[in-house]
This record gives C-alpha cells, structure tokens and sequence, in this order.
C-alpha cells in the first residue's frame, strides 16, 4: 500500500507553461513539460516542478495522455495516503448533503472534487464507478473504501458497486475499457426517486452511469410549465422530462427518442408512475419527426430539447451549431403563441456564448420573439469548477415564445 503513494519522480514544466494549472487547474499538458526524471511508470505520483524549482504540487502521471499530469494537490508539504483520499471524499460528500438530494446524486464529479478522471454516481443504495485516468484507477480502491466508510457514518449502507468504465476515452489512456461488479453481483436494474417521479436505473446498460442526474432540477423547473399542458419531450432517453411533465398533470405528453431501448425503458417508467394513459413515447429520429409534426399541424403548449452533445471537440463546433440551430428552429415552429421552449446543451465545446447565439439566430429565422424565464446550467452536485472549464458543460433555457405582438 505504501509503494501506491511513494513519489517516483520529478516532471519539471518549461518557463512560462503551466497557465492553467497555475490559473487553478489541475492538468498538465505534455507539450509543457521540460523533463521527466526519476524511475516512474505511467500511473504512479510524481512532483511537479515550475521551471525554476518552484513547488507546484503533486499529482499522477500518464505519458499516453495529452493530460500527462492530473494534479491531486498543489500543497507542498500535503502527503498523497489513505487519509488525503478520505479526506477528499468526505468533503465531496459534506458538500452533496448541503446542496441536493442525496437520495440519488453524483458523489464524485473528477476534477471538480478535486478526484481527477473519477466519477462515482449514487443511484439509492447502490454506486455506480467510472474511472477515465490511470492514476486514478490504481487509488480507486482505497477511494472506494473511504466512500463506504464515509457513508456508513450517515447510516448509509451500500447494497454494492458497479463499474462503468466502458468510455472509449480510456484507451486514449492506455487503458482497457471495463464494466462488472466492484461487490457481490445485485439486481442492475435499481429503482430511484427523483422530484416525486419513479425511475428504474440500467445501471449496466443505460447510457454512461445509467442516467443523467444533472438535469434533475432542470427537470423540477419544468413542471410549473406543465399543468394542463400539451407537452413534446424530444430526445427523451428513458422519459425523464416527459414524466416530470405528466406527473405535474400535462393533458397529454408524447416523448421522442431513436433507441428503442431507451423508448421501451421510458414506458416501463411510465408505468411505473401510473402515467401510461397520459405519457406516450414514441421511437423516431427527431430530425425527421418534427418536420412531420408541422405539416400535420402539431402545436404544443411545451417542447423540451435535450439533444445529446452535438460535438465533443473543437473541431466539429461549426457543424454542431448548425445541428442545434436545426433543432431549435424546428422546435420553435411546433410551440403555441405564448407557449414555452426549453432548450439545452451538454457540451462543454458549446460555450455558452455560442449556444445563446445560435438560439438567437433560430428564433430569428423563425421570426418569433424570445422572453427569458431562467437560465440554468447543472445541478448542484455537477458543480462548476472556475478555471477547470471542462466542468461547465451544460446549458439551459426556458423561453416563452410570443408569435404574435
């Protein structure tokens, strides 16, 4: 255990590099670093250097990553041990009880806890685990121990824990993708509560950790607009906006999604909240959906956007904003005068400057007026790390739409 927190070596930055660790970050980039000296293999701790000795901390490295170093301290004299690692967990979990529900959070969101490359969501009485980072990997047993212990103090006894780590992003690491059990096997399908609606989790085959726990107030906001109302859910995934809308009492709610495996969870959800006469779902490409729905002459009260990220790198941030001016152009024509949209993006490439644009420009084509009711970005238990930008990536509107004036 003691060899899992021995420093191996030293990786000294290049004058003037290390901008955004120094800006409180928490990554270094290979094209920064001068020298690495010293016995160390990829995963292992290592001191990190400014150019002219100057302490910046400590932290893992990675020579197969263009984020060789991720940084766990930037204290000196702080030891990496068994202590640091509860240590951060306990703060993450003190910050979870504060902030949000807890009944079903995100415990662990990487670098915005300080824990880079680690995710660990808590879907009732089980964890969900991915690790995306080397480093992280080799301490995510004792991680997973102090989250146990941490936990049970609050009375709070986990039934097990499930690994998610099947991301392609952790070959880019060197690493083999996995998913299994942390603990004796379980039921992967786990019921949760979230704003009085019922869902059961695929914890092992859902998207990601099995469902996305960062638009939970998102979704409490939308159901003050949803009473009596018509409601369009597109991109539904497993129906989470849509039944926040039928259990706020929507006249009626059709949600839209192109994976019949999702289509057929959300109606199991349905079902599961008595809301199956109200909330129906449909299995189609939305692209092709909504232009159908205006021939016919579909209008609704609320349409709800939730695409999945357009773009995952900077390089395809032109063609993404065509992608989501489309939608919302298609989405504004479907809304009554005097209804409401609410639109997002979760990608972190879609900056919230160009995310605001290409809705401007979308109502715009469409020749309608906008009015404001909130801007909101991820939930509290996603929080947004000033300096470390990849952790705001979410991005939310209500609008009302006047077709009329």
């Amino acid at each position: 255990m003691s060899d899992l927190f021995t420093i191996k070596g030293m990786v000294t930055v290049k004058k003037g590099e290390a901008r955004s660790l120094k800006a409180g970050g928490l990554w270094i980039y290979d094209n920064e670093i001068n020298t690495i000296t010293g016995a160390v293999e990829d995963g292992e701790l290592v001191r990190v250097n400014d150019f002219d000795g100057y302490v910046l901390g400590t932290g893992f490295i990675n020579r197969k990553s263009k984020l060789t170093v991720r940084m766990l301290t930037r204290d000196k004299d702080e030891e990496i041990n068994e202590a640091f690692l509860e240590k951060r967990v306990r703060a993450a979990w003190e910050y979870r009880k504060k902030t949000v529900d807890t009944s079903s959070c995100r415990l662990i969101f990487g670098e915005a806890d300080f824990l880079p490359g680690l995710v660990v969501d808590k879907f009732s009485d089980v964890c969900v685990v991915q690790s995306l980072a080397l480093g992280i990997d080799r301490l995510k047993p004792v991680i997973l121990d102090a989250l146990k212990k941490v936990l049970a103090e609050d009375g709070i006894v986990l039934r097990g824990i499930y690994e998610r780590s099947d991301a392609k992003v952790r070959e880019q690491e060197g690493m083999e993708r996995f998913k299994g059990f942390l603990t004796e096997p379980f039921d992967t399908e786990v019921e949760i509560i979230e704003n009085g609606v019922k869902y059961l989790v695929d914890i092992a085959d859902g998207q990601k950790t099995g469902f996305f726990l960062d638009q939970k107030y998102n979704r409490l906001a939308v159901q003050k607009l949803c009473k009596d109302a018509k409601v369009l859910d597109c991109f539904t995934h497993t129906g989470s906006f849509a039944l926040n809308a039928g259990i706020a009492g929507a006249s009626s709610v059709l949600g839209v999604d192109a994976s019949e495996l999702a289509v057929e969870q959300a109606r199991k959800n349905a079902e599961l909240n008595g809301l199956s006469d109200t909330v129906k779902f449909q299995c189609a490409d939305v692209f092709e959906l909504l232009p159908e729905l205006e021939r016919t002459g579909e209008q609704y009260d609320v349409v709800i956007l939730d695409p999945p990220a357009f773009t995952k790198s900077r390089n395809s941030v032109k063609n993404a904003a065509r992608g989501y001016r489309e939608i919302n152009i298609r989405g504004l024509k479907l809304v009554k005068d005097g209804g409401y949209l609410c639109t997002c993006s979760c990608s972190h490439f879609m900056t919230p400057e160009l995310f605001t644009e290409t809705i401007a420009q979308a109502a715009r084509d469409v020749h309608v007026r906008l009015r404001q009711v909130e801007y909101r970005t991820q939930a509290a238990d996603h929080p947004i790390l000033w300096a470390a930008n990849e952790s705001y990536y979410l991005k939310f509107y209500i609008f009302q739409v006047v077709k009329r004036f």
